[in-house]
């Protein structure tokens, strides 16, 4: 990973929060306040349009203006959470110019642990984190395969996602109607299965 692969797998990931706008709105209204497609559409617009006017090499600082930038355009509360993620990337990724596979994988899983330990949030709690959390597991068993790793976490993120359908909400307002939320899929980790497919295409064409 550099900064061109940055820009351009945010690019993607924009695309895809936008192509999928409605549908989150739709899921976050069924146990939320239906904010999630707007605040992910625009908050992952915003984040590409800044890399695209920016000539930062360092990946720490880059992700660190990610963050700042992801966190003014997407005021809510998944998006919170994920400019505290970048911000745990951006500590891990300081000082590099680019990042092998199992440097990238620990980025992302110092992103999980930032989010952990300011929101409290862990696996199966039916959160983003059920995607996220599968679908890193799986990039730091690949070794050097890049195109293998994304393609096994992707399918691990929606495999995560799904199971959410089985479990109660604990976080945020879908918690007061935890035993309505069974049966019904978590939005965030939705977001966290998209964020996955997005990282996959990317890697698929490099």
């Amino acid at each position: 990973m550099n900064v061109l692969d940055v820009k351009g797998a945010l690019k993607i990931i924009s695309d895809v929060m936008t192509a999928n706008k409605e549908y989150l709105i739709e899921l976050d209204q069924q146990n939320g306040d239906g904010d999630l497609g707007i605040s992910m559409s625009d908050g992952y617009k915003a984040v590409s349009d800044f890399l695209n006017n920016s000539d930062e090499t360092d990946l720490g600082k880059l992700f660190m203006k990610m963050s700042m930038t992801f966190n003014e355009k997407a005021p809510s509360s998944l998006g919170t959470i994920t400019s505290i993620g970048m911000m745990g990337m951006a500590k891990a990724l300081k000082g590099k110019t680019t990042a092998d596979l199992m440097e990238t994988a620990h980025a992302f899983k110092a992103g999980i642990e930032a989010v952990s330990v300011k929101c409290g949030s862990k696996a199966g709690e039916k959160t983003i984190m059920d995607s996220l959390i599968p679908a890193v597991e799986e990039l730091e068993k690949h070794g050097d395969d890049k195109k293998a790793a994304f393609a096994a976490a992707a399918a691990a993120a929606a495999h995560g996602s799904e199971n959410t359908k089985n479990m109660r909400a604990v976080h945020g307002r879908a918690a007061y109607y935890a035993e309505k939320s069974l049966g019904v899929l978590d939005g965030g980790s939705v977001v966290g299965k998209l964020l996955f497919e997005a990282l996959n295409a990317y890697c698929q064409d490099m």
